[in-house]
C-alpha cells in the first residue's frame, strides 16, 4: 500500500502536470491571433457593413424591375359654403367626405438606366468584397509586425537577464580574485555598476514586452479580462533564399494579380462606364404603364326615395274674367346614400400608357454625360496611381528584405568576433591577467552585438513575410 506521502506526491505531480498542458493549450499562436482579430475588429464589421450595403443596393436595382403599387386613402370635413367633392356642386351646410385610391405602374422603358444601374450595383458589390479582403489584408500584417515584436522584445529580455546573471557570476569571481590578491578591491564597484546598468535594461525591456502585448491586444480588440500569452515557435530564419522572391519582375506582376486593391479598382473602372450609360438614358424617353381604382363617399350625396303629387291653384286673367286653374306638381322625396352604396356606385378604373420625351432640360442631361465621362478617366487615373502605389510598395519590400538579410549576416559576424574576444576575456579574467572593466568591455561588446543581431533578426524576418505576401503566400513562422 502506498504511503499517504507518496500518494500526495503523485497528486501534486498530476496537478502540475494538467495545469502545464492547460496553459500549454491558452498559448495564441499567430494563426489564432489573426483569426481573431479578423473576426472581432471594429474595421472588418465596418467592412462588413459596406459589404452588405452593396447587397442591399444590388438588390433594389433589381427589384425595381418589378411594379410598384400604392393606395391612398382620404377623410375630411367641410364648412360653410363649399363644393361638395362627390357632386361637385355648391352647399352651405356641413360635408364629411371619404376617399380611396389604388395606384399601379411600371417603368417599360427608360434607355437602359436600370439595367445598367444594376449592373454597376453588382460591379461595386464585388469592389467592395476585395476592399473588405484587402483590409483583412492589412490587418493581419499588423497582427504579424505586432506579434513578432513581442517575440522580439521577449528574445532581448531573455537576453537581458542572462546578461544580468552573468554580471552577478562576474561579481563572486571578482570577490574571489580580491580575496585571493589577484584584483585591487575597486574592481568590484565596476561589476556592481554593471550589474545596476543590467538590472536597469531588463526593466526597460519587460516594458518594452508590456507595450507589444497591448499593441497585439489593441488589434485583435481583446477584452482586458481576456488572457493573452503568445507562443514562442521555433523559427528558421532562411539563410540562403531563391532569388525569384527577389526578382521584382516576378514579384510584381504576382502581386498585380493577387492584390485586392488592384482587383477592386479594375472593377470600378468598370463599373464607372456604366455611369455614361445611365447619364445618356436621360436624353431617351421614358414609358411607362399604370392603372388605378378610386371610389368616394360624402355625406350629402342623396338619391330619389319616391315622387308625391300636389294639386296647386293658381288664379289667371282670360278675357277679363278670372279664371282659376288647378294643376298637378311632382314633388321628389330625397333619402341619404348609404356609405358602402356610395363606394360600389363611384368605383371607377382606369389604365394608361405615359411617354415622356425629353427635349429641353438646360443642358442636364449633356453636362451628367460629362460628368461620367470625367468620373471614367479618374478611375483610370486612380488605377494607375494604385499601381504605382504597389510597384513602390514592392520595391521597398525588397530593398528592405535585402538589407535586412545582409544586416543580420553582418551581424552574425559581428557576434562570433565578440563571442571569441569574449571567451579570451573570460580566461584572462579567470587568471587574473585583466581587470574588471576589461572584462566588462569585452561583455558590453557582446551583449551590444547581440541585440543587434535579434533586432536584425526579426527585421528580416518581417521584411521577408511582407515579401511573401505580395507573393500569394500566406503568413507562417515556420
Amino acid at each position: 500500500m502506498k504511503s499517504p506521502i507518496h500518494l500526495y506526491g503523485t497528486l501534486l505531480l498530476a496537478f502540475f502536470i494538467s495545469t502545464a498542458a492547460v496553459a500549454q493549450s491558452t498559448l495564441w499562436s499567430l494563426e489564432k491571433c489573426v483569426n481573431y482579430a479578423l473576426q472581432n475588429s471594429l474595421r472588418i464589421k465596418q467592412a462588413q457593413a459596406t459589404l452588405r450595403d452593396g447587397e442591399l443596393s444590388v438588390k433594389q436595382g433589381q427589384m425595381s424591375r418589378l411594379p410598384s403599387v400604392n393606395a391612398s386613402s382620404g377623410l375630411g370635413a367641410q364648412f360653410g359654403r363649399t363644393i361638395d367633392p362627390f357632386t361637385n356642386t355648391f352647399a352651405t351646410s356641413s360635408i364629411t367626405f371619404n376617399s380611396f385610391g389604388l395606384n399601379a405602374g411600371i417603368l417599360l422603358y427608360n434607355g437602359g438606366s436600370v439595367n445598367a444601374g444594376i449592373n454597376r450595383s453588382k460591379l461595386e458589390l464585388e469592389a467592395r468584397q476585395y476592399d473588405m479582403e484587402n483590409t483583412s489584408n492589412t490587418l493581419a500584417l499588423e497582427v504579424a509586425r505586432a506579434y513578432l515584436t513581442i517575440l522580439l522584445a521577449q528574445e532581448q529580455l531573455d537576453n537581458a537577464q542572462r546578461q544580468l546573471t552573468l554580471s552577478r557570476q562576474q561579481l563572486d569571481q571578482t570577490s574571489k580574485l580580491i580575496n585571493a590578491g589577484a584584483l585591487p578591491p575597486n574592481d568590484r564597484l565596476d561589476v556592481e555598476a554593471q550589474i545596476a546598468r543590467n538590472e536597469q535594461v531588463v526593466v526597460e525591456v519587460r516594458n518594452a514586452v508590456t507595450g507589444a502585448y497591448l499593441t497585439l491586444r489593441q488589434l485583435m480588440e481583446l477584452p482586458a479580462e481576456e488572457t493573452l500569452v503568445i507562443e514562442r515557435p521555433q523559427i528558421n530564419v532562411p539563410e540562403v533564399v531563391d532569388e525569384a522572391t527577389f526578382a521584382f519582375p516576378t514579384v510584381y506582376s504576382t502581386a498585380l494579380g493577387n492584390q485586392p486593391q488592384i482587383k477592386a479598382a479594375d472593377i470600378r473602372l468598370r463599373a464607372a462606364s456604366h455611369d455614361i450609360t445611365i447619364a445618356r438614358s436621360g436624353m431617351l424617353p421614358t414609358i411607362t404603364f399604370g392603372g388605378n381604382l378610386n371610389t368616394a363617399f360624402s355625406s350629402v350625396a342623396q338619391r330619389i326615395a319616391g315622387i308625391n303629387t300636389v294639386r296647386q291653384s293658381q288664379i289667371v286673367f282670360i278675357n277679363g274674367q278670372t279664371v282659376t286653374i288647378e294643376t298637378d306638381v311632382p314633388s321628389a322625396e330625397f333619402e341619404k346614400i348609404p356609405y358602402f352604396s356610395q363606394l360600389s356606385n363611384n368605383f371607377g378604373q382606369s389604365v394608361g400608357l405615359n411617354i415622356s420625351i425629353p427635349i429641353y432640360n438646360n443642358h442636364r442631361n449633356s453636362i451628367a454625360v460629362e460628368r461620367a465621362q470625367l468620373g471614367v478617366l479618374t478611375q483610370e487615373l486612380q488605377n494607375r496611381q494604385q499601381r504605382q502605389f504597389l510597384q513602390t510598395a514592392v520595391q521597398q519590400a525588397i530593398n528592405d528584405t535585402r538589407a535586412a538579410r545582409e544586416a543580420w549576416l553582418a551581424g552574425r559576424r559581428a557576434v562570433e568576433a565578440a563571442q571569441a574576444a569574449f571567451d579570451n576575456a573570460q580566461k584572462r579574467f579567470d587568471l587574473g591577467a585583466i581587470n574588471a572593466l576589461q572584462y566588462s568591455t569585452a561583455r558590453i561588446t557582446l551583449d551590444s552585438a547581440q541585440v543587434d543581431l535579434i533586432r536584425a533578426k526579426y527585421q528580416y524576418l518581417f521584411n521577408l513575410k511582407n515579401v511573401e505576401f505580395y507573393m500569394g503566400k500566406p503568413l507562417q513562422l515556420n
